[in-house]
Formats: C-alpha cells, structure tokens, sequence
C-alpha cells in the first residue's frame, strides 16, 4: 500500500464521490436482479429491512463520525495529535458498544416493526440484517477518523470492498434459497445477509489502512526527532514513550455528544423519510389505492424509485463527507476568507453536477426504468423522486457546511422543522395523492430546510454561488431537460414496433446525449461557467475544459 496522503477538498470528493457512485451502481444491480427473482412482498421485505437497518446503523453511531471527523480535524490543526488519537479510541469503544445493543434490540423487535407496517412477512429479512450491526458501527468510526486527517481513500476503498462483498454474496445466497424451493420470504432474508458479509470484508480493509497509518505516524515521529536532534531542538518522545492524552472519555463523550446528536438528525433525514414513507404506505394511501394496487406501487417505490433517486445526490454525499474537516479547520483558525471560498465552491459543484443526473431521470424515467427493471412501472414516482432531489442536494450540502463552522443545533433545528413538516403534510397529501403525495411533502422538507440553511450561512459568510449568472443557468437547466423529454417521446414513437427492452435502449441513450450534450454546451456557451471555475476543477478536466471556453469565447467574439 503507498504512503497514505492528505487529500484536497477537490480530490477527497472525487474519492468518495467515485466510491460512492460504484456503491449506487452496485446497490442497483443488487435491485434489478431483485425485480426478477422476487415478487412485491419480497421486494417490499427486502426494501423495508434495508431501510429499518440504516436508520438504526445511524442510531448506533448517533452521528460519532461526522463529530469523530472535525475534532481529528481541529486537533491536528491546533498540534494536538496525542487528543486526536484519544477521541479516536473513545469512538471506537461507543461504537462496539453501540452496535452489540442494537443488533440485539432489532433482532429482538423485528416482529413489531412488521405489525406496525402491516406486512409480517417482512421479519426475518429484519432479522436477517441485523448482525451486520456488529461491525459497521465501528467501521463508521475507522472513516470518520480517516475523514478528519483528511485522508478519504480508506474509507472509499472499504466502502466499494463492502459493495462487491455484499451484493455478489446475497444475490448467490438468494439464488441458493429459491433454488431450494424457501419461498420469497427466506430468499428476501438471505440476500439482506450479504450485508453481514460485507461489513467483515469492509472491517477488514480498514484494519488494513489503520495500521498502515499508525506505522507512517511512528515513523514521522521518528524523522522529526531525528531532525530536531541535528539541529539541537528538543525533541518529541519516543512513540513508545508518547505520554497518554490526559483529556478524559467523559469529556470527549460530552463534546462528541453536543455535536453528534445534530449530526444524527441531519443525516437520518434521509432515511427517516424513505423508512416512514414505507412503513405508513399501506396505512396513509388506503383512501387512494386498493390493497392490490398499494402493494404494487410500495412495490415499485421501494425498489426502482428509491434505487434510481439515490444516484443524482452521490457527489453531494462525497462533498458533505469532504467539506467538514476542510471547513472546519478553516473556522478554527478564523480564516473566514477560506470559508466563504469553500463554501461557495462546494455549492457551484453542486449546481453543476447534481442537476443533469436529476433532470434525466426525470424527463426519461420512463425509458431507464423499463430498460433496467422487468417493466417501466413505477416510473411516474422514479421521475418524482428525481425531480425532488435537487432540493436534497442542496439540503445535505448546506447541512454539512453550517456543520462545519459549528453551527450544528442550527442545522439539526433546521431539519426537525423539515421533517416535521414532511409528515404533517404526508398525511394531508397521502390519501388524495397517492405515492406522489408522499414524494411531495419529501420536496417541501428539502425545499424548507435549504432556505433556512442558507439564510444562516451567508449570516456568517456571503456566498457567491453563481450570482449574475443563475439566469443563463436555469435557462440552460430548462432546454436541457424540454430537449431530452421530446427526444425520449420521439424515440418511443419511433422504435414502438421494436422489442422492449430494445426501444427502451435507444429512448434512453439518445435522451442521455442531448440532455448531457445541451447542459454542458449551454453552460459554456451561456458563459455560466468561468475560468475561475475551471480553475477549481481536477487537474485532469482543467485543460479540455479550457479549451472549449477558448472556442466559445472565440465564437462570441467574431459573432
């Protein structure tokens, strides 16, 4: 293994950002297979075990690693590596603790989730996911610590690792179970489990990385004594000699605490509102659907909605994990310049990169999901839910940055008050609405939530996101997306003799180039992407991307 390396804010995105984008990708092969082997009740119980388990994972790390993450971060800053490493080994201890109760309790309680959710078939899945909770509660902690020393490889690496692990174990476990005539409900179980294997293969990997940096740590130390020597300073001690932190577990809980129980509601909102929206489907839509048709739309949500409406928010995902050490460290040594500059950088990115992805699977969701899955039902909810994610972005970036300066309770008030209006105004739409209801409040908690996010950032800090040129912007957004629609109608009409899956191909490919090919000729051609930005970009894009401003810029100056 190379020598571990700190990593730029743009670079540690890019990490996690390709990591978490492989985890999607491999998360939604697990899903299409899914669509074939199971039927609705085991698709709902495998949906519903997923959801219950993340929510609980995040219970069982109460938001340790994003806390874990900035104090690392401020404490290398400040020079107090011997702290760090102390907060590092309380966090450890919360989360092997954590994890032991909490696999127990689902276990034990899986039954009573399946009653409140009127489906009890859903139980052993439950169950069957639940040890996994034995193992990722601590590997949170391991990339937490690794997100502070800024280091994002070692969580990307174990994060892909478990991927692979998880989805080619359970997809053969599930086969195996069908094979022997179990039933839908024992295969659901058996594929829930590959995450058990999954969280051993990630622990491993970490494992890796952990010693690998406690031995290039002990040798810096011993190179810097070397130098002092040579040049008659006193010297650290002796990495076995280290003196132990005096800072108490009591105090580092108690500082963890005050950060993390935001953190923790910040970054359940997502999951919370998945596994409500789930969990109450039945009961909240029964006015609207019969329960033949709830089913089937559960169905549908759980497997290609959710699935296909995760992809769009993976480089927020990325930016909200690198953005908080970078920020923080900046804000403890009050280089605001450095904060704002950040801070607005990370909000363009977004701009840029989330919305493509969301707009094409909203103006071809019908394509993409009868090209992936058995069949395009369900792909009214898929354009919903991606439409809806632009405002999820932007929610998960400005969280993380109000995170960053310490403005924690800020962002956690800011999400109770989405959340409680995502299930006030769930039970106003739900029985009228349908599915779409849902999907509706879930856009008013985003929409909601970032405003008052930003409203209390550019208080502390002015962000300069695009400025003068949000109009071009949108301009660009909308001919984008009324482009790849008619493109996408325009094909179905025009391959409708072809086979399925064929015609969806085709739809879907030709909709993918003219949304992708207008944005990007659009942003430049609008002139709403500068050489500044570019000049933010990775090293690799910074020259095509140069080029073509040069083009445009030449263009726009014989016209």
């Amino acid at each position: 293994m190379a020598t571990l390396k700190k990593d730029s804010l743009i670079k540690g995105t890019l990490i996690l950002a390709a990591a978490a984008l492989v985890a999607r990708f491999l998360g939604l092969f697990q899903r299409i297979p899914l669509d074939y082997m199971l039927g609705d009740e085991g698709n709902i119980a495998f949906s519903a075990a997923n959801m219950v388990y993340m929510i609980v994972l995040m219970i069982a790390t109460a938001g340790f690693p994003s806390a874990i993450s900035k104090m690392v971060s401020e404490r290398y800053a400040l020079g107090r590596p011997d702290e760090a490493q102390r907060i590092y080994r309380a966090g450890l201890l919360f989360g092997a603790v954590a994890g032991l109760v909490l696999a127990v309790s689902l276990f034990v309680l899986a039954p009573v989730f399946a009653t409140i959710a009127k489906k009890p078939g859903i139980d052993l899945a439950v169950r069957a996911i639940a040890p996994a909770l034995l193992f990722f509660p601590i590997i949170a902690m391991m990339r937490g610590y690794f997100q502070g020393r800024q280091m994002m490889s070692a969580g990307g690496t174990s994060q892909i690792i478990e991927q692979f692990v998880r989805v080619i174990l359970g997809l053969l476990l599930g086969w195996i179970v069908l094979v022997l005539g179990w039933g839908d409900r024992w295969a659901a179980a058996a594929i829930t489990f590959g995450s058990v294997f999954g969280g051993i293969a990630a622990f491993t990997v970490m494992l890796r990385f952990g010693r690998k940096l406690k031995r290039q740590d002990a040798g810096s130390r011993r190179t810097y004594n070397a130098e002092a020597s040579a040049a008659f300073m006193p010297s650290r001690p002796a990495p076995s000699r280290m003196p132990a932190s005096t800072l108490r577990y009591r105090t580092i809980y108690k500082e963890i605490l005050s950060m993390s129980i935001p953190a923790l509601i910040t970054s359940v909102a997502i999951n919370f509102i998945n596994l409500f929206d789930v969990t109450f489907f039945m009961r909240l839509t029964e006015r609207f659907y019969t329960e033949a048709e709830a089913t089937l739309e559960l169905a549908d949500y759980g497997i290609k909605a959710v699935s296909l409406a995760g992809i769009p928010p993976i480089l927020a995902i990325a930016l909200s994990s690198s953005i908080i050490p970078v920020i923080s460290s900046a804000y403890s040594l009050k280089r605001m310049n450095e904060v704002q500059r950040q801070s607005s950088t990370v909000m363009r990115i977004v701009c840029f990169t989330g919305v493509p992805f969301a707009l094409l699977l909203t103006v071809a969701s019908y394509s993409i999901t009868g090209l992936i899955f058995a069949s395009p039902s369900g792909s009214g909810a898929v354009a919903a839910m991606s439409a809806a994610t632009i405002l999820q972005i932007t929610m998960m970036t400005s969280n993380s940055i109000l995170y960053g300066m310490g403005k924690q309770r800020l962002s956690m008030r800011h999400t109770i008050i989405g959340l409680v209006l995502k299930v006030v105004f769930s039970v106003a739409f739900a029985p009228f609405l349908g599915v779409y209801g849902l999907i509706l409040a879930s856009t008013v908690c985003f929409g909601i939530v970032t405003l008052l996010n930003l409203a209390k950032i550019n208080k502390e800090v002015k962000l300069f996101v695009l400025g003068k040129r949000w109009f071009p912007y949108l301009l660009a957004v909308a001919l984008a997306a009324l482009a790849g629609w008619g493109a996408e109608v325009g094909l179905l009409a025009v391959t409708d003799g072809w086979a399925d899956k064929l015609s969806f191909l085709a739809a879907a490919a030709v909709a993918t180039i003219v949304v992708g090919g207008i944005y990007a000729v659009l942003l430049l051609a609008l002139r709403v992407i500068t050489p500044e930005d570019v000049a933010s970009f990775p090293r690799a894009l910074r020259g095509p991307m140069n080029k073509l401003l040069r083009i445009f810029q030449r263009g726009a100056a014989t016209a």
